[in-house]
């Protein structure tokens, strides 16, 4: 599989009207109840289950019958579960056996090419490499893992890791193509549109192909992958959301919920969140704290939306492989953009 840096040069540029960011016709908009998407019920409880038993859990996700589902090491905790209603499964490995492994990760594994995430479904942080990583690297990185015994598991994945995937619509600057995430607005009714970090790393000014939207406002990449671009035509922000989905606040997603990607190269695509927290080691750096999915993405697609329903997700980094045969794709939280920058969907 080719590499994908999700960052396409400009070829045959076609102007296009910035979105908010993404989808449409692939996921209809629900009717919000209690300020929350029905779709998205399940992760909310999720994450706030994640959140209420912290280091005495280890891990949620949602089962196949929509079932949000905690893992827990003793039966005290198993009670708690039940009575908030949700499901509780016993697991070997707790939650701080898990993080203390995942921090050993973060110490020591820096590999480009590589990731990893705790995976509430296996128990273990899963370890991933690509096909840069071979001979006495790949030794290296087993060896690592090695080391952390049932805690952790390693898995090759094919193609190239790389800084890619994407949101809505087509956005330019610096010789290349990225793609919208979220329009977003501050207290003092400023607006912005975010997108992936090392999409504004490589640029100041933006533009849609024949018309310039703003300008760069702040970035972080890597370590993190979000950046905000600061309108300065406003005649052109749609507010409401990705495509024609509206999106009316943000979240987390829970491990095994369904989400969508809209992004300018390959439109909109969906899949299932495999983990949270994953870090990975990109060529330029690591960035840690992402959302790992089976959505696929291409070049072009970096900084694009991930949502579901009305609820904004992430925002595109990278990943591998590609929409035809398949791929794993990394996306920026977004609520931790919202944070850092004092802005709200709208």
């Amino acid at each position: 599989m080719v590499n994908r840096k999700l960052r396409r040069p400009i070829v045959g540029l076609a102007a296009c009207v910035l979105a908010g960011s993404a989808f449409a016709a692939a996921s209809p908009a629900s009717a919000a109840v209690g300020g929350i998407d029905p779709s998205f019920a399940p992760s909310a409880l999720a994450s706030k289950l994640d959140t209420q038993f912290g280091a005495k859990s280890a891990g949620s996700y949602i089962d196949a019958g929509g079932k949000v589902v905690v893992n827990v090491t003793d039966a005290a905790t198993a009670a708690e579960v039940k009575a908030s209603g949700a499901t509780a499964r016993f697991v070997v490995n707790s939650g701080a056996a898990l993080a203390a492994a995942d921090d050993a990760l973060k110490a020591s594994l820096k590999t480009p090419g590589t990731t990893f995430a705790v995976d509430p479904i296996t128990n273990k942080v899963a370890v991933t490499y690509d096909s840069t990583v071979t001979g006495a690297k790949l030794e290296a990185v087993k060896a690592t893992v090695a080391k952390l015994g049932d805690k952790a598991s390693l898995e090759a994945v094919p193609g190239t890791l790389g800084t890619t995937i994407s949101g809505g619509d087509a956005i330019y600057a610096g010789g290349g193509r990225c793609s919208l995430g979220f329009n977003v607005r501050n207290s003092a009714g400023t607006n912005y549109f975010l997108t992936a970090g090392h999409c504004t790393n490589i640029g100041t000014t933006w533009t849609n192909g024949s018309t310039t939207l703003g300008t760069r406002s702040g970035t972080s990449f890597p370590g993190n992958d979000y950046g905000i671009v600061r309108y300065t035509n406003t005649t052109i922000v749609k507010t409401g959301g990705v495509g024609s989905q509206d999106i009316t606040g943000a979240g987390t997603p829970a491990v095994n919920a369904t989400v969508y990607r809209r992004g300018s190269t390959t439109g909109i695509h969906s899949g299932r969140v495999t983990a949270l927290n994953a870090t990975v080691n990109y060529a330029e750096g690591s960035v840690s704290g992402l959302i790992r999915t089976t959505v696929c993405a291409e070049p072009g697609d970096s900084g694009g939306s991930l949502y579901s329903g009305t609820t904004a997700l992430g925002l595109t980094s990278g990943g591998s492989g590609n929409c035809s045969s398949g791929g794993t794709t990394y996306f920026q939280p977004v609520t931790e953009a919202l944070s850092v920058y004092g802005v709200s969907v709208f």
